[in-house]
């Protein structure tokens, strides 16, 4: 039975529990576990859109995406030169899948001479895909004889959704021992990551666990009661809403502690003082449907001439967005590739958007944010609970959004800051605008305990 040690937002000298885990788990648990939330019940029941991209509805197709991902992936790494930064043996590595991953965790590749970034070999990182180091796939390909073991064992622990998304499974397949072979030939000090749900990084932490790598989270992201249960030895997290969260994953193993948003720290100072909006930045992803989004902008900037609109499409949203642009020749654009959210939302008064963490990050700026739907999935609804909390206003029509934002057209309150407190863990105490080096201290204080004990 593992055990938790108490929550603290203070550094603490005492000794850092390491969770008991089962050392290695046969391949159907462990699959089951890398891809947890990919066959849960709310991930199946996103709209057949939102999933084209990532697992189309069409069997067909998924072969297809799945003979592309064999030929450029798998036989494609086998050739492709790996030519790495940094030495990575012995280092303490920066697990990243993502440019807001390696947002989230660059400063303690500043802070310390030993901490390395790390990718899979052909992961997209974005506007950063040159600065970090990758760890080798091209061994991958020897483990698909594993593939009709899983396929049909998965079958029978789940059923239609292991058919409906062979696909994830083939992806899965191989990372688990690739990434054990890594840890033994580099024996990194310890790996910290900022994702904990994609199938690379749940391969890469039952790996750890396998061979007796220390491991750390710092939370990068708003998180959802759907995540896989909380499992590092060290889980630096926001605030009470992930801990409340993670407690409805499932046990919670390792020690905790609430530090804050570190990447938020120099923006932290920057709060939005005007009085009114006159800006609003719309935020959206794959999930909100094209027809519904045009049809919100569209109104939007017929109802409301004297506000300035920006649109910012995430980035992995790959739709084409130049019908958009000529329709509307007064809509402004941010690049999600080029600038990051922060200085997006500095250049905001509102936000208006669906499910996604930047309502966060506006509310800690001042910005005031506006939770409306653009699709109509149910069980997403409010999905990280923002409106349910009051830390947004809620719109349901066009019609209702533009009047919230003609209110605060009139008069923006200058203390929205302080409903992110439930989320941020540092506001109204000394921590404020300091969560990277209390971050720090705290990584700093495991990293030497571990090393004590090992």
């Amino acid at each position: 039975m593992a055990t938790t040690s108490p929550i603290t937002s203070e550094p603490s000298s005492t000794p850092f529990l390491i969770p008991s885990h089962p050392p290695t788990l046969s391949l159907i648990p462990r699959l089951r576990d890398i891809l947890q939330l990919r066959f849960t019940a709310i991930f199946a029941a996103l709209p057949p859109a939102a999933l084209a991209d990532i697992s189309p509805a069409n069997p067909l197709k998924r072969l297809a995406r799945v003979l592309g991902y064999a030929g450029l992936r798998l036989v494609g790494n086998v050739f492709q030169p790996i030519k790495n930064r940094d030495d990575l043996h012995g280092k303490v590595w920066l697990y990243v899948v993502s440019a807001n991953n390696y947002d989230a965790l660059e400063f303690i590749r500043t802070a310390r001479p030993d901490a390395v970034l790390v990718a899979g070999q052909a992961k997209n990182i974005g506007r950063y895909n040159g600065m970090v180091n990758r760890l080798s796939l091209r061994r991958k390909l020897l483990y698909y004889w594993q593939l009709p073991l899983a396929f049909f064992g998965l079958l029978k622990t789940d059923g239609g959704r292991a058919w409906r998304f062979f696909d994830f499974i083939f992806y899965a397949i191989g990372y688990y021992e690739v990434y054990r072979r890594a840890l033994r030939h580099y024996r990194p000090r310890a790996v910290i990551f900022s994702n904990d749900h994609n199938d690379d990084t749940r391969s890469l932490l039952l790996a750890c666990r396998a061979e007796g790598v220390p491991t750390a989270y710092v939370q990068h992201a708003s998180v959802s009661a759907n995540f896989p249960p909380l499992g590092f030895d060290l889980n630096l997290l926001e605030g009470q809403d992930a801990m409340d969260k993670y407690r409805q994953c499932g046990p919670v193993h390792g020690r905790v502690a609430l530090v804050g948003m570190p990447k938020a720290d120099r923006y932290l100072s920057r709060k939005n003082t005007a009085p009114t909006v006159r800006r609003v930045g719309l935020a959206c992803n794959i999930h909100d449907p094209m027809p519904a989004l045009v049809e919100t902008l569209v109104y939007l900037l017929r109802e409301l001439p004297t506000l300035t609109f920006t649109l910012r499409p995430h980035p992995s949203d790959g739709r084409d967005f130049e019908p958009l642009r000529r329709r509307l020749p007064g809509l402004e654009w941010s690049d999600a590739r080029q600038e990051n959210v922060f200085n997006f939302l500095l250049r905001q008064d509102a936000l208006v958007a669906a499910d996604t963490s930047t309502h966060l990050e506006a509310t800690l700026l001042n910005v005031a944010s506006i939770y409306y739907r653009f699709g109509t999935n149910p069980l997403t609804d409010d999905y990280y609970g923002y409106a349910a909390r009051g830390l947004v206003a809620r719109a349901d029509s066009p019609a209702g959004l533009a009047a919230i934002l003609r209110k605060y057209a009139q008069l923006k309150p200058a203390d929205l800051y302080q409903r992110a407190v439930y989320y941020n863990a540092s506001l109204g105490t000394e921590y404020e605008g300091r969560s990277q080096p209390h971050t720090l201290e705290l990584l700093n204080n495991w990293l030497n305990q571990t090393n004590s004990t090992n």
